[in-house]
C-alpha cells in the first residue's frame, strides 16, 4: 500500500510540474504576442498619422488626387488577453518594456503633429520660387534662386536640387520660361519673359 500511494504521489507531481511548466510557457506565449501587438498597432497609428500628414501636404501644393481621399483604415481593435493570465505570473520587464515604447511614441508623433502645422502654415516651395521669379527683371539659375531663398527664408531647408526641380515643375506647366547661356540655364516667370522676347523685334524693326 506504501508502495502504491509513493507511485501516486510520483505520478500527481510529474502531472503538476508538467501542467505549471505548460501554464508558463502559455503565459509568456500569450504576453510576447501581446507586446508585438501592441507594437504592431503603435505602427498602424504612426503610419495613418503620416498619411494625414502626407495628404494635407499634397492640397497645400495643389495636387490632390483620388488616392488622397481614401481614408486610412481604422486600427483593428485587439481584445486584451490580460483576463486569461495570472496576475502573479506577467512579467515585469515586458510590461516596462512596452509602456517604454507607448512613450517614446508619444513626443515623436506630437512632433510631427507639430511640423505639419508648420508646414501648413507657411507657404509652399513653388509659391516662394513663382514669388521670386515675378520680382526679378533678369533670368535667375537654380543657384542663384536657391541662395537667395536661404537668405531670405532662414527657417526654410532649401536645396539646388530641389530648386530646380520645382523650376523645371514650373516650366512644364507654362508658368515658368527656361533659357539656356552656354553650360548654364536660366529662370524666368512666364509674364516676365513674354515683353523680353518682344524686344529683339521690335528692336530689328527700328533698324
Amino acid at each position: 500500500m506504501p508502495e502504491s500511494q509513493t507511485h501516486s504521489t510520483e505520478l500527481t507531481s510529474q502531472y503538476v510540474a508538467q501542467v505549471t511548466g505548460d501554464l508558463e510557457r502559455n503565459t509568456k506565449e500569450q504576453e510576447r504576442i501581446g507586446v508585438e501587438i501592441e507594437a504592431l498597432q503603435e505602427q498602424l497609428r504612426a503610419l495613418q498619422h503620416d498619411h494625414t500628414v502626407l495628404v494635407n501636404m499634397q492640397q497645400a501644393l495643389g495636387g490632390a488626387s483620388p488616392a488622397a481621399e481614401v481614408a486610412p483604415a481604422a486600427a483593428p481593435s485587439v481584445p486584451h488577453q490580460a483576463s486569461a493570465e495570472p496576475k502573479q505570473s506577467k512579467p515585469k520587464k515586458a510590461a516596462a518594456t512596452t509602456a517604454k515604447k507607448t512613450a517614446a511614441k508619444k513626443p515623436a508623433a506630437k512632433a510631427s503633429s507639430v511640423k505639419a502645422s508648420e508646414t501648413a502654415a507657411k507657404p509652399t516651395l513653388v509659391e516662394v520660387i513663382r514669388g521670386y521669379l515675378e520680382q526679378q527683371s533678369e533670368p535667375r539659375s537654380a543657384a542663384e534662386i536657391t541662395a537667395a531663398l536661404t537668405q531670405s527664408h532662414p527657417g526654410r531647408s532649401v536645396k539646388t536640387t530641389v530648386v530646380r526641380t520645382t523650376l523645371e515643375g514650373l516650366v512644364a506647366k507654362s508658368h515658368a520660361h527656361r533659357t539656356k547661356q552656354g553650360s548654364s540655364v536660366f529662370y524666368t516667370t512666364a509674364a516676365a519673359s513674354e515683353p523680353a522676347a518682344a524686344e529683339p523685334q521690335q528692336e530689328a524693326v527700328a533698324g
